[in-house]
């Protein structure tokens, strides 16, 4: 497994702080599951974020859900990229120079294939590329993985919720059982989420955001999930959350991200939450399981988390 060695380091000091959990809280994560754990853009701690890399790092982590983001080249072709600039992932710069502000919906399919995408991160991944929507989804599928598929900024892109279902049903994403247990759509635009599921009613959607509690009934009109910033997660929001059914006559449910330390996903595990959406999947994982049930008052806060790393460090 190629790890990054500071990233590496990191993921290890933070999980040292799950050994810190009661026994028998340790005990418990070996035999019982805790929240779904969502690997974000892939295990993007240890393989540059939104690659195909990404994604089989964290199935190496054994984290079946991988998390990505969804936008259109100018060509008009789904690639897989977090923001709507291509500068900060990407030598876009030294390849096209004169191309400011370096927009991915200023340049085709083919200028962005020419993008070294791994090098940022680490020279080990020297030469990754952006993937097309179509490649992702393929490896997901050779890799047993399932998929929490963010439409990014989708203002820019007008019909974009079409065509990504067009994608995923070509791939044969969109039968009975990627659909039952592998797949939800999500965005922030909650308009973009009432399109999806106007246009496939079957399949599973999650908003990014914390509606108040008042509106939540209106919001289950067209979302199966209610996916928060952590730092807004309290026990009384979950439980507000699944007090609602959604539009598939289930309750709601909440994932929460991004949360990369074990104290802090061990108390939001406590509170209920469905899913925790990670770059360290493998730490939240060994903080989480067994969890799910109740908060222990003994676990360490998020603020606990420069101590731990120092101790663990010493």
């Amino acid at each position: 497994m190629r790890i990054r060695p500071v990233a590496a380091t990191v993921g290890a000091l933070l999980g040292f702080s799950a050994l810190l959990l009661p026994t028998s809280a340790a005990q418990a994560a070996e035999s019982a599951d805790g929240p779904v754990v969502v690997a974000h853009r892939g295990a993007s701690t240890y393989a540059p974020e939104n690659t195909l890399a990404a994604a089989d790092m964290a199935a190496e982590l054994d984290t079946a859900w991988v998390e990505n983001d969804v936008q259109r080249t100018k060509d008009g072709r789904l690639v897989v990229l977090h923001d709507t600039d291509l500068k900060r992932t990407t030598n876009v710069e030294e390849v096209f120079p004169d191309r400011s502000p370096w927009k991915l919906a200023d340049f085709t399919l083919a200028e962005v294939k020419e993008l070294d995408a791994g090098s940022w991160f680490s020279p080990d991944y020297a030469g990754a590329r952006v993937p097309t929507l179509k490649q992702f989804v393929k490896r997901l599928t050779r890799n047993d993985q399932k998929l929490l598929l963010e439409l990014k900024a989708p203002e820019l892109y007008p019909g974009i919720e079409a065509q990504t279902l067009a994608v995923l049903d070509e791939a044969g994403w969109l039968d009975e059982s990627h659909i039952d247990e592998r797949l939800v759509i999500q965005s922030f635009s909650a308009d973009s989420v009432k399109t999806v599921h106007a246009l496939q009613p079957s399949v599973k959607t999650g908003f990014l955001g914390t509606p108040s509690v008042a509106d939540l009934p209106e919001y289950a009109e067209f979302a199966d999930q209610i996916n928060p910033n952590f730092g807004g997660v309290t026990a009384d929001y979950v439980k507000a959350v699944h007090d609602v059914r959604g539009p598939h006559d289930r309750q709601l449910e909440l994932f929460t991200w991004t949360v990369n330390d074990g104290p802090t996903a061990a108390r939001l595990a406590g509170y209920g939450v469905d899913g925790i959406i990670s770059n360290s999947p493998d730490v939240v994982r060994e903080a989480t399981a067994g969890s799910s049930d109740s908060a222990s008052p003994d676990s360490p806060s998020s603020d606990a988390v420069p101590e731990l790393l120092s101790a663990a460090a010493s």
